[in-house]
């Protein structure tokens, strides 16, 4: 049974490299409180997390739970897939049920051959591990594989689930999971609309206290209390009590209010200096004057003349006292955005992909019969459960999956652009400069730097292997080839996967002005109502439906 824990955290600091990512950042969880961690990629959203679970240690400021036993989960991004490591061993490690028998079994040794103090190291040891549900959590696998649909033997290899299954897998792993403090790191990736709602519910009926960082701002608006925000543009650290929506509207209201207080000062010390400039301008016209009519001998006009430039003279030590007590505003940093445009092809042909009696099997699963034909200027949403067969749909109409029957056609003049979920193109140890260029031949290295530096790729970037990058980045670096290059027929696996909520906005609004045909795969509801489509197919079961 989990106990009441909160996680306290004071004057916290951290940095990467030279680079400070925050500083000063005090925060406390209590249990039942769900904090939204927001920032764009790169602030340190991540690095946050895993300090908070121990897994990085603490630079500045300190980290306490309370009660010092409670027990931290920690939940990243991209669930790690160990060679040789099955479903029922992977569900094991990530609850910490497995770390957690390994210290019961050490303790129940040491309490076997008598060693001092192994008394209460077992009773602890064993206490945990019944607090992580060690007890029954083969029994409890079984009924939550099965009511996600996660359908194969926990005995199969974890490399040998596809996407989809995988998907299930580690949410099986989080609602599986009793931790007395929860940090989920984008837990929404890669789920369909069923396992969003699963996770929603999971998550809101939490009595522990957790930290969480999603890119789904549906989610995030249905399970937040409060959000933490982490602005790396004006390096500060910001806490919002109200829900998602309520801090959409204090960011913006706080960020006029800045820019607002950042200009009135602005219109104040510009004042005050140009009248300092005129009366040094009178004071010393003054002195000229004087001297010019030195031969003068009226000691009335001479001592006149004195007083008047004595006056400017204390008129302007007056302004400039004024101006030393004035407090100083910063400016604002605007924020860096990515403005990004999709380049488009030439226009095709009126038929830009067709599908006629198509057919395809991957081991057990069947996609098809599919008649489709997508017609140029078509923007086509694609929806469906995960393993519904929306990828293998994807794959077919582009001509990169084998028919068992049917015919598949490009038109002539298509030029696809793509954005795959595994963004494939920078899974390589090349450097993500050369990969990017391989992909763009006609580009130049200056231009390609110039190119990925606008999505927030710049020269300590590419360099880089490719495959070292983040999620995050290799979906910038995806989407810096669909401006980089022309394209009219654009297919959107999954792009909001990874991406921060800053450019996910960026993208809807690009979409806005794409003349092409799109195809769109996301589960993304709030992507799903902004971006404007004419045609919706639903894959069931690798069944096609438009609807």
């Amino acid at each position: 049974m989990a106990v009441s824990a909160t996680l306290v955290v004071k004057g916290l600091g951290a940095g990467y490299g030279e680079r400070a990512l925050f500083s000063g950042l005090d925060l406390v969880v209590a249990p039942g409180d769900v904090v939204g961690l927001v920032g764009v990629n790169g602030a340190g959203k991540s690095t946050l997390l895993r300090t908070l679970a121990g897994l990085l240690p603490v630079e500045i400021g300190g980290v306490t739970v309370s009660p010092p036993g409670a027990s931290v989960g920690h939940l990243p991004q991209e669930p790690e897939r160990r060679p040789g490591e099955t479903v029922r061993a992977f569900l094991a490690r990530r609850t910490g049920v497995a770390a957690a028998q390994a210290a019961l079994d050490a303790a129940t040794e040491a309490l076997t051959a008598g060693l001092p103090g192994a008394d209460d190291t077992y009773a602890d040891a064993l206490e945990r591990w019944l607090g992580l549900g060690g007890a029954d959590l083969d029994e409890r696998a079984e009924e939550v594989a099965a009511e996600l649909g996660l359908t194969v033997d926990l005995d199969h290899a974890m490399t040998g689930l596809s996407g989809g299954q995988a998907a299930r897998a580690g949410l099986a792993s989080l609602l599986l999971s009793r931790y007395d403090v929860f940090l989920l790191d984008e837990p929404t990736n890669d789920l369909d609309l069923a396992g969003l709602d699963r996770l929603e519910r999971f998550v809101t009926g939490l009595r522990a206290g957790t930290v969480l960082v999603s890119h789904d701002r549906e989610f995030l608006a249905r399970t937040v209390t409060r959000v933490l925000e982490l602005d790396l543009h004006q390096r500060q650290v910001n806490h919002y009590g109200g829900g998602y929506g309520a801090y959409l509207e204090e960011r913006e209201v706080a960020r006029r209010q800045a820019r607002a207080e950042y200009e009135g000062y602005a219109d104040t010390l510009a004042g005050l200096e140009a009248r300092a400039r005129t009366q040094r301008a009178w004071m010393d016209k003054g002195v000229r004057n004087a001297r010019r009519k030195a031969g003068d001998n009226d000691k009335h006009v001479k001592s006149f003349r004195g007083q008047t430039s004595e006056k400017q003279a204390a008129k302007a030590r007056q302004t400039d006292r004024l101006i030393e007590r004035l407090e100083v505003v910063e400016e604002p940093r605007k924020e860096w955005e990515l403005r990004m445009e999709i380049a488009a092809a030439p226009r095709a042909g009126a038929v830009v992909a067709t599908l006629r009696d198509a057919v395809v099997r991957r081991g057990g699963f069947t996609l098809g019969p599919v008649d489709l034909q997508l017609d140029w200027a078509d923007r086509v949403a694609v929806t469906g459960a995960n393993g519904s067969g929306k990828s293998t749909l994807l794959a077919a109409l582009l001509g990169r999956l084998p028919l068992e029957r049917g015919h598949a056609a490009l038109g002539p003049g298509v030029v696809v652009g793509e954005v795959d979920q595994a963004r494939n193109l920078f899974l390589d140890d090349v450097p993500l400069l050369d990969a990017f260029r391989a992909a763009v031949p006609d580009m130049s290295p200056a231009d390609a730097r110039t190119l990925l530096a606008k999505f927030g790729l710049r020269s300590g970037h590419v360099p880089r292997p490719a495959a070292t990058l983040s999620p995050g980045e290799r979906t910038r670096a995806a989407l810096a080839l669909l401006q980089g290059r022309g394209v009219n027929l654009l297919v959107l696996d999954e792009p909001t996967n990874h991406l921060d909520l800053a450019a996910i906005e960026q993208l809807e609004s690009a979409l806005a002005g794409y003349p092409g045909t799109l195809l769109l795969v996301t589960h993304d509801r709030r992507m799903l109502d902004s971006v404007a489509v004419n045609r919706r197919l639903r894959v069931d079961a690798g069944l096609v439906t438009e609807h």
